[in-house]
């Protein structure tokens, strides 16, 4: 019997390869699946990694960079684009510009730091994403210290979380120069009590919404923030409005958190198909 043809929504990620498998790129093309959508990548560093820790970071090229984002572009009508860890300034805007004029809702996660401690990102770095990334984004999805590095503030309680939101789509849309609906912001963390997690999504048209779930013990989220960015993609390609898309991400981590993978013997990983619907 013949196979009949299935079109999937195309989502592409532009992100760095984690050799480890449980972050970057490979987490990503995880959920893409998991959610029932085609993941296309680009690659902005090779890093050799594994469940203990960071061993090195190659960088692409500027070119190699531009030049697999554009074939993607080129030849697949993309229906979301997320981007994870950026290791330069010049990978930025070299991403920005290839970005320029695409349609597709831009998720930017603003990855900061491995799970393992090593710097992934540098302050100018957290500059150029707001200045060439942020306009262009439909949402952007910073945990407790990536929103503080880049408001330059600890952010502590859910209070200051939810005002961190509220700052951070001020800041997206101040800085637009072309129209992309409302700015938002999703701050994730939140609540050190240790048994909850609290999301607090904002809107540039002042629309605050907060996420609560119970948190999930054992210290298997390596590569958590990457799926939930990701999933909030591949929902978005779906159809799906940010609010919707926000719940229904975190609620697809909090099941795969559930069911962590541990290939090593450090760190282990959520399994993106353990939380898939």
């Amino acid at each position: 019997m013949k196979r009949t043809e299935e079109k999937k929504r195309v989502v592409l990620t532009i992100a760095g390869s984690d050799s480890g498998g449980g972050a970057g790129i490979q987490a990503d093309l995880k959920v893409f699946a998991a959610l029932g959508t085609f993941g296309a990548s680009a690659i902005t560093a090779l890093t050799a990694q594994n469940t203990q820790g960071v061993r090195s970071i190659q960088n692409a090229t500027m070119k190699s960079l531009r030049d697999q984002i554009e074939a993607v572009l080129e030849d697949m009508s993309v229906a979301a684009i997320k981007t994870g860890m950026i290791p330069g300034p010049g990978h930025v805007k070299t991403i920005a510009e290839a970005l320029a004029g695409t349609k597709a809702p831009l998720v930017v996660d603003p990855v900061l730091v491995a799970t393992t401690g090593a710097e992934l990102a540098g302050k100018k770095t957290v500059e150029a994403m707001a200045k060439h990334l942020f306009p262009i984004a439909h949402i952007i999805t910073p945990n407790l210290m990536e929103a503080g590095t880049i408001l330059g503030r600890t952010i502590e309680s859910v209070e200051e979380q939810t005002t961190a939101a509220c700052d951070l789509a001020a800041l997206m849309i101040r800085s637009r120069t072309v129209s992309v609906g409302p700015a938002w912001v999703v701050v994730t963390g939140g609540d050190r009590s240790g048994r909850r997690a609290t999301d607090v999504l904002a809107s540039s048209d002042g629309d605050v919404r907060l996420f609560r779930s119970r948190r999930i013990p054992g210290g298997n989220s390596h590569g958590s923030g990457c799926m939930f960015a990701s999933a909030i993609a591949a929902y978005l390609a779906r159809g799906r409005a940010v609010p919707e898309a926000v719940h229904r991400a975190k609620r697809f981590v909090a099941n795969a958190l559930v069911h962590p993978a541990r290939p090593g013997k450090g760190h282990g990983s959520p399994d993106p198909f353990g939380g898939a619907e």
